[in-house]
């Protein structure tokens, strides 16, 4: 046991774990500064934080040294899992925000549409890497869309856009990896097309809708469903080359900029440590993606190669989405920041999902 211990930790990637680390400290220090100008019980949210953390980081060591390949044949089990907590949320779930997709535990809410993304990433890269030594026909191709279709019309009902829009991004991701033929895409592309005016006429809440439309105009309703993007450009823009320090944005501090904690963090530390913190932060996911990417070359099987290219494709896009929020460059979803923004079901679903990334390293390595 301990030589096997001994073999996992020299073979570790410490630079992924320190990566990740430093955006979660980073995350920890902007939620304690938005805490500072926000009473008691945003501080209670600081320290919740950092349980979801200290859990999330046994979750990763964990994962880290339990089989992965035990989980590859567990996929299917966990699909089935998956898919029936998403019905009971539907039933017995608590709404937050408009969307019933907690459930609620002695005072912490847990969001399963999180770890769904995990078994999803977990059960699509089992049966991608099944097929490849066959011919990748309609039928496997319609398969792989069944599956995430079933995902996504239930998180649809929460209703949830974002995540339904990140479940179907983790599919694109990976069925591209995969290798179908470009005539799968244009019907997919003429499908989600039909599905995306369908989802606005019927589906649609009037406040998504209206994040949509303020996507392009902005300016135009900065007192009402323009004022999340509004403010949180004024915090980007005022925080200069050094920001104005810990605990001193005006926009967080008085309150201007809702979801700071959550959705807006980026605008946070923006605001507060201006362009050298944005630029550390971003350095930080640089050398998250420039590891993942150097270790997705070295995997020597189909599963490992499919399982890091979702993992790693769901954590950029998160981050790409968001990002491109807080810029006012795409619409307002309700995505949290990868590792940094508030919310203890995203960071340890995140912290798991690099626990399982690194034990597939850890066993290419050995294998060698």
């Amino acid at each position: 046991m301990g030589s096997r211990l001994k073999l996992y930790l020299k073979n570790f990637d410490w630079l992924i774990l320190t990566a990740v680390l430093l955006l979660v400290i980073f995350g920890l220090v902007e939620i304690y500064s938005v805490a500072l100008g926000r009473g008691t019980a945003n501080l209670l949210n600081f320290q919740k934080q950092l349980v979801f953390a200290g859990l999330g980081l046994v979750g990763l060591f964990f994962f880290a040294f339990l089989d992965s390949y035990s989980l590859k044949s567990l996929s299917r089990y966990l699909y089935v899992f998956g898919g029936l907590v998403l019905v009971v949320v539907l039933f017995f779930g608590q709404t937050i925000r408009g969307t019933r997709g907690w459930f609620s535990f002695f005072g912490l809410s847990l969001q399963p549409v999180e770890f769904v993304k995990i078994i999803l990433i977990l059960f699509l890269a089992d049966y991608f890497s099944r097929l490849t030594t066959k011919i990748k026909t309609t039928r496997h191709f319609l398969l792989s869309v069944a599956s995430v279709l079933l995902f996504m019309i239930l998180v649809l009902f929460q209703p949830d856009f974002g995540a339904t829009l990140i479940l179907g991004i983790i599919w694109l991701i990976m069925v591209v990896a995969a290798g179908f033929s470009r005539k799968y895409f244009i019907t997919i592309f003429l499908v989600l097309a039909l599905l995306a005016g369908l989802s606005w006429a019927f589906l649609f809440k009037d406040y998504q809708r209206e994040r949509v439309l303020v996507f392009f105009h902005p300016a135009t309703n900065s007192l009402a469903s323009g004022y999340n993007i509004s403010q949180a450009m004024i915090a980007v823009g005022s925080g200069g080359l050094v920001g104005k320090g810990v605990g001193f944005g005006s926009q967080s501090q008085l309150k201007f900029l809702p979801e700071a904690q959550t959705d807006f963090i980026f605008a946070v530390i923006a605001e507060e440590l201006g362009f050298l913190g944005v630029a550390l932060v971003l350095g930080f996911y640089f050398l998250f993606f420039a590891r993942c990417l150097k270790a997705i070359r070295k995997i020597n099987n189909d599963f490992g190669v499919y399982f890091l290219i979702g993992a790693a494709g769901l954590i950029f896009i998160q981050m790409f989405i968001n990002i491109g929020m807080n810029l006012g460059l795409l619409p307002v979803v309700g995505l949290p920041l990868p590792f940094l923004s508030y919310g203890g079901s995203s960071l340890i679903s995140l912290l798991i999902l690099v626990g399982i990334m690194e034990n597939i390293i850890i066993k290419a390595k050995i294998s060698y």
